[in-house]
């Protein structure tokens, strides 16, 4: 039941929305290229060399072109497959040391929850980096807490770190490195973990698989890799990219939504732990601490993994959203343990309060829902630039009917919450919205966006795809998505405002050239342009060519991008 819960949320209508610019577009080309170029060391997009992440998405994306067609549902295909594996790893973990309930909490907060399901629908790396350091952290606890036969998968924490590595970078070692330093250190077993935990041998077992595309990398593209792998990694660390600056409180209000319903009962989750932690400490009187009732001791790491997670990236000068996705594991596990000690222990500490917290937050959540309508007018005039229809398109009522589910469910919640004899009702409601939420923005939401907003301009580049010659040229102008080149399946030249030179440059060679832009922007093209021929119009995008006659694929409502690989 939960695998096909997951799949519901994962997998239904994953390939429905065009691909989302800039990351998805960027992505999705760099793994639709190394399948057609057959260079499986350097990624490239645009048919340039892409050193911002490492291989091992581009890998997983290049064989499910070649399995399944290149497509938005193939591109996204791992993400999904990642999620999945990430919930039923979750559930056998925490079902391993906590028990067959408190597993399936652990589990289904997990996949009930706005960050998670997004992720898992995307084309970004987090999915398949999030599952690798889950994958390594629980490796890491089965070798230093499981059974004898179970010592192996302290292994399995060295080798996750280097795929996690080989899939984001060094924040793949960083988030097991840190969660590990930081548990070792508040229980004293340093030591344990020298004798137990053979770093010196998984240290030369992470370079071993991590190192040698790396070193392939550097051999193949020397310093100039180097310098651009360093500002991506070291570079974002120090300084705010892309103006993902924010403030360095940018993670509170994102995990309270991002984890939402179940950060209401988080913060207390997380204190249970720590005083338990502190209360053992002052026993041990500064030696050693260790719990003969293993499933508080988890706690203690699952603490340590959501702290050392969400300090590390708040330091971190570029912020965004989706960066502290790997401390949702613990967090569910914390969330999940608290709630089920909640059913039964009558006195615990805050737990009147964590309903009140989540429902507070899920207020908040259906008022910006129900304000979404009334604010866009003013928004969609900073729109037009990238999406020319943003002043003509209302957001109909998808905004209005997620915010009644929400209002139904968080008053439900209540309801059963704030009732002993009715409590275990809250966690089956609060889960119920949420898959209601993520199913009603997938059925009202998405269509109307990818329809306006998403797809236009891609249904006219892969016509320009379809009809030029390797030798002829495709242009961008105004509106410079990566996506685009997804669906041209060739190199395109981007043309800002401010570059028309370029395009008159490009209409200056032999054979044909075509142009994809907003049609508010052929006012601004230069005067050599002006012959050129509108061929195909989609929801205030034009596309322009020098010829009158093209092909145009029989549907131009979606692109039929499936193709057989070659």
């Amino acid at each position: 039941m939960l695998g096909l819960l997951a799949c519901l949320l994962l997998f239904v209508g994953l390939g429905a929305m065009g691909l989302t610019d800039r990351d998805e577009g960027r992505n999705a080309e760099a793994g639709r290229e190394m399948l057609e170029t057959g260079d499986w060391i350097t990624p490239t997009f645009n048919y340039e060399p892409r050193f911002a992440k490492p291989v091992l998405v581009y890998w997983l994306m290049s064989l499910s072109f070649r399995w399944f067609g290149v497509d938005e549902f193939s591109a996204r295909l791992p993400s999904a497959i990642f999620g999945l594996g990430l919930i039923l790893l979750q559930y056998l973990f925490v079902s391993r040391f906590c028990g067959p309930a408190i597993g399936l909490f652990g589990a289904l907060m997990l996949l009930f929850n706005i960050e998670i399901i997004s992720l898992s629908r995307l084309v970004l790396t987090d999915s398949v980096l999030i599952f690798l350091t889950t994958l390594s952290l629980f490796g890491f606890w089965l070798g230093f807490h499981g059974r004898s036969h179970e010592r192996w998968w302290r292994w399995m924490f060295y080798l996750g770190m280097a795929l996690a590595t080989l899939a984001k970078g060094p924040v793949g070692f960083l988030v097991p490195v840190v969660t590990v330093a930081l548990y070792v250190t508040a229980t004293g077993q340093w030591r344990r973990f020298w004798e137990q935990g053979s770093p010196l041998v998984g240290g030369a077992l992470f370079a071993l698989a991590a190192a040698p595309w790396y070193a392939m990398m550097w051999s193949l593209h020397g310093t100039g890799y180097v310098a651009s792998a360093q500002a991506n990694t070291v570079g974002r660390f120090l300084n705010p990219m892309e103006g993902h600056g924010f403030s360095i409180f940018f993670y509170v209000p994102v995990l309270l939504l991002g984890f939402f319903p179940w950060s209401g009962w988080l913060p207390f989750a997380w204190y249970d732990a720590y005083k338990n932690w502190q209360g053992a400490r002052g026993k041990g009187r500064g030696k050693t601490i260790r719990m003969v009732e293993a499933p508080r001791e988890l706690e203690w790491f699952a603490a340590a993994w959501v702290l050392g997670v969400l300090i590390f990236f708040s330091l971190s000068s570029t912020r965004l959203a989706h960066y502290i996705g790997p401390l949702f594991p613990p967090a569910a596990l914390l969330t999940a343990t608290y709630w089920h000690r909640s059913l039964f222990d009558l006195d615990l500490k805050g737990r009147r309060a964590s309903i009140h917290t989540m429902m507070a937050i899920g207020y908040v959540l259906a008022i910006g829902f129900a304000s979404l309508p009334s604010l866009y007018p003013s928004l969609a005039s900073k729109l037009v630039k990238e999406f020319p229809l943003a002043t003509t398109i209302g957001l109909g009522s998808g905004p209005y009917v997620a915010a009644a589910i929400l209002l139904i469910g968080i008053a439900l919640v209540g309801y059963f919450g704030l009732h002993d004899e009715r409590r275990a009702g809250a966690f089956w409601t609060a889960g119920a919205s949420i898959a209601l939420l993520a199913l009603t923005i997938m059925q009202l939401v998405i269509p109307g966006l990818n329809r306006y907003f998403i797809e236009p301009p891609q249904v006219l580049s892969y016509t320009a795809g379809v009809n030029l010659a390797p030798s002829d040229r495709l242009i961008l102008y105004g509106s410079t998505r990566p996506s685009n080149v997804f669906y041209a399946r060739r190199k395109v030249l981007f043309v800002s405002e401010g570059e028309e030179a370029t395009i008159q440059h490009a209409l200056a060679q032999p054979g044909q050239t075509m142009i994809v832009l907003p049609e508010t922007y052929e006012s601004k093209l230069p005067p050599e342009a002006r012959t050129l021929v509108p061929i195909l119009k989609q929801h205030g995008y034009v596309l322009l060519a020098n010829r009158p006659m093209v092909t145009l694929p029989e549907s131009t409502t979606q692109p039929p991008v499936r193709t057989s690989p070659h």
